[in-house]
């Protein structure tokens, strides 16, 4: 590419599986895409991910079971929710906000707008994969939260009854129930819940490459490249590349997960978005005969079975972006996956860590930058990027295209903060 290239149609910052999403829509709309980013296609966060379509989660991380269990949390720095020493005075800004947001009319303003996305969600992503080609991708096995105690069970009843009220079938287990959907696990789990809506993918990262494979047979085109800054003007955007390359385009779309609102801040946006740090580790295929997607909620991680692998992660780390990896968390869930699933095999597993982009109120930001209408925010989708992928991608084409959005985008206003 020339120091200086022809303006493009549409830009997009990122190649996780929200921004290729987004370029797929894109296409499919008649659009010329270029996607930029420092790595490949779905190399970064989205490749390591629980590989969950998480229809039905509509609760935020701010609801009050969550904040009932961080204090004792907390005191566990291996536990499913931790916050670096070192980073907390960073941090205090958003958890003020965290904390706002768990209040009674936020929560119920935040699941209402999560069901509406996920209402949303569902049939694009399994429409986009229909059309891509992958729909075999997709698992229809449904989940399973598990409870150590009918008090735990008890305690996640508030949470059930919001998913019943927005039409979530789930099913609560015991006994024989309990231990045909799921055979090999320990009787210290005494109830579960099952919800059979709940779907998984065979590989996140295999999905995010077969949608750049359908992308990228309708026109889209790839750049490996490190952005430096942004801009734009009443005429259009500009991106500056690290390397002194300038790309200008008549629209942008920053869609760089974790690194987004760095980006964001080029264009007058103060977005609070922070860094959950998730780790995993995959076992090879065939060291435990997973049915379907088991959860560990009071512990914090899930187990996922994948064509790759049996994959044990998740748990919430708040470190930012600069801090190395502390895969003692990996090992921390692999310990207990053991103690849960005692027949599991551990050995030959391979450790990774990822970074969520997370805001306050769960929700992400989608529409424009404060400073210009030819500049689109897409990030900030925490634990559902996957899910959502497919819906943030047909929103972005209805406002490009000049269309109604499919569902009320207030609640994901980027200047809501």
């Amino acid at each position: 590419m020339d120091k200086k290239a022809g303006k493009q149609d549409i830009v997009i910052i990122g190649a996780g599986i929200v921004g290729i999403a987004v370029a797929a829509c894109l296409c499919e709309a008649g659009r010329t895409v270029l996607v930029i980013d420092r790595q490949g296609i779905c190399e970064g966060t989205s490749s390591g991910n629980a590989g969950a379509l998480a229809f039905s989660d509509i609760l935020p991380m701010a609801s009050k079971g969550v904040l009932a269990k961080v204090p004792r949390w907390l005191m566990d720095p291996l536990g499913p929710f931790t916050i670096r020493p070192s980073y907390l005075p960073k941090l205090t800004p958003w958890l003020i906000r965290f904390w706002r947001a768990s209040r009674t009319d936020a929560l119920a303003r935040t699941v209402q707008a999560q069901g509406a996305m996920m209402r949303l969600a569902e049939p694009e992503m399994l429409g986009l994969m229909q059309r891509a080609g992958i729909r075999h991708m997709v698992r229809e096995d449904g989940s399973l939260e598990l409870y150590e105690s009918e008090e735990e069970l008890n305690a996640s009843l508030p949470g059930w009854n919001a998913r019943r009220k927005a039409g979530i079938a789930f099913e609560h287990l015991r006994g024989e129930e309990l231990a045909a959907s799921q055979p090999g696990l320990a009787s210290r789990f005494v109830a579960g819940t099952f919800v059979p809506g709940w779907k998984t993918v065979s590989d996140p990262q295999h999905v995010g490459k077969g949608l750049w494979n359908y992308a990228e047979r309708l026109g889209a085109s790839f750049l490996r490249a490190e952005v430096a800054s942004v801009s734009a003007d009443e005429t259009g955007a500009a991106v500056r590349l690290m390397d002194g390359r300038r790309i200008e385009a008549a629209k942008l779309i920053i869609a760089a997960g974790a690194w987004s609102h760095r980006l964001a801040k080029d264009l007058g946006d103060a977005i609070p978005l922070e860094t959950e740090r998730g780790y995993n580790t995959t076992l090879p295929v065939g060291a435990f005969d997973l049915k379907r997607q088991l959860i560990f909620s009071g512990h914090g991680f899930v187990v996922t079975p994948l064509e790759t692998g049996v994959r044990i992660g998740g748990a919430v780390e708040l470190g930012g972006l600069a801090l190395p990896p502390n895969y003692r968390r990996s090992e921390a869930m692999l310990t207990k996956a053991r103690k849960f699933m005692p027949g599991l095999e551990t050995g030959c597993g391979r450790q990774w860590m990822g970074y969520r982009p997370s805001l306050p109120d769960s929700l992400p930001v989608i529409g424009y930058a404060r400073t210009s209408k030819n500049v689109l925010y897409a990030f900030g989708h925490g634990h559902l990027g996957l899910t959502q992928s497919a819906a943030t991608g047909r929103l972005i084409s209805d406002i490009i295209g000049g269309r109604d959005p499919a569902i009320p985008i207030d609640p994901f206003h980027p200047q809501r903060f």
